[in-house]
């Protein structure tokens, strides 16, 4: 438990005092996002924030997990450092989107095929139990990459792939620390820590961003955590006040926001007749800033409204996983329309 705990605090000290000098150096040498058409920010802003996080993320888990106890951690740091070296060559230096897919699936399949980060079984989700290994690791790394991607695209306003990521990483670990994980719960908390930290410079009016290096870092450690939750619950008793019977669904409603934002949008471009990866302003940040909410009251609405499908996957657990995505799709489908149709219709109005 003591591990835990000086491992968060170890992460938020390193990470709050490293940002300063990062700020500093960022403006000296001129590595700031500039304002632009889609941005959402008006000023130019240091985006090396991923720097720090890193760094409190890497050496609070290096420092306070027990090796003898979780021998595929060398693997996982490989993993983190890949996805390390990826965002931050973007973010100084723009990459083209396929060099970049490259090192994410190279991250990905390490943890994969090393680290044993794997979904085993759909736990009867359209009638499917365990899956062939070859399905198995096909469909882990596809998970793995869409997590990644998933944060990656949610970081379009202040706060939020924070705010979300600490959620996230604050719930999972202290289910890991539930069941006696301790190493996991390690690795959650020190993400948990950094993102602390690093909020407080992020917040409105932000001095720093996260930039890929960052985002795609929460991503990795998120669809670690994930994946680990939805398959420690093979090795649960029946009958534990920790276990879900419907894990994966579970799983899906804790990171609802950057999935089905993804999701949405993808579909969105695809019926537009562009490319899932083609830029714009349809993310829900985007369409809740286009309503006049600001950069923090988005952020706070969406935090809000995460923590209640949350709350929601918790309650309906047991009415079987099938009826329970049904009704967190459904659910939030319906929401997003109704913010699309609310934005749409106000810019009609300003027109007219």
């Amino acid at each position: 438990m003591y591990d835990i705990i000086l491992s968060f605090i170890t992460a938020f000290v390193l990470t709050y005092f490293a940002i300063p000098s990062i700020i500093h150096i960022a403006r000296v040498k001129n590595l700031c996002d500039e304002p632009g058409e889609r941005r959402s920010h008006t000023v130019s802003t240091p985006s090396l924030g991923g720097i720090a996080i890193f760094a409190g993320v890497i050496f609070s888990i290096v420092l306070w997990t027990p090796f003898n106890f979780f021998g595929d951690l060398q693997y996982i740091l490989c993993s983190f450092i890949i996805i390390f070296l990826i965002g931050a060559k973007d973010d100084i230096l723009p990459m083209a989107p396929n060099k970049k897919l490259i090192g994410q699936v190279l991250a990905a399949t390490i943890l994969v095929v090393k680290s044993n980060v794997v979904l085993t079984s759909l736990y009867g989700i359209f009638g499917i139990y365990d899956l062939p290994m070859v399905v198995s690791y096909a469909l882990s790394i596809f998970t793995i990459l869409v997590i990644i991607n998933a944060f990656n695209l949610i970081d379009g306003i202040n706060g939020l792939s924070g705010s979300i990521g600490s959620l996230i990483s604050l719930l999972l670990g202290t289910w890991f620390l539930m069941i006696d994980q301790v190493e996991l719960a390690i690795v959650a908390y020190s993400l948990a820590g950094a993102l602390f930290a690093f909020l407080k410079y992020n917040f409105t009016p932000a001095k720093i961003f996260m930039g890929d290096t960052g985002a795609m870092l929460i991503g990795i450690i998120c669809a670690i955590l994930s994946i680990k939750f939805i398959e420690l619950h093979k090795g649960l008793l029946p009958g534990n006040p920790y276990a879900f019977q419907a894990a994966p669904v579970v799983a899906i409603g804790v990171m609802i926001l950057p999935l089905f934002d993804t999701l949405r949008v993808f579909i969105t471009r695809a019926l537009n007749g562009k490319s899932p990866f083609y830029p714009d302003r349809t993310h829900i940040h985007h369409l809740l800033i286009d309503f006049g909410f600001s950069h923090m009251q988005a952020t706070g609405v969406l935090v809000i409204v995460n923590i209640a499908f949350i709350v929601l996957a918790y309650t309906l657990d047991g009415i079987g996983a099938i009826n329970l995505l049904i009704v967190i799709l459904s659910v939030a489908s319906f929401l997003s329309a109704g913010l699309y149709y609310s934005v749409s219709r106000k810019k009609r109005l300003k027109t007219t």
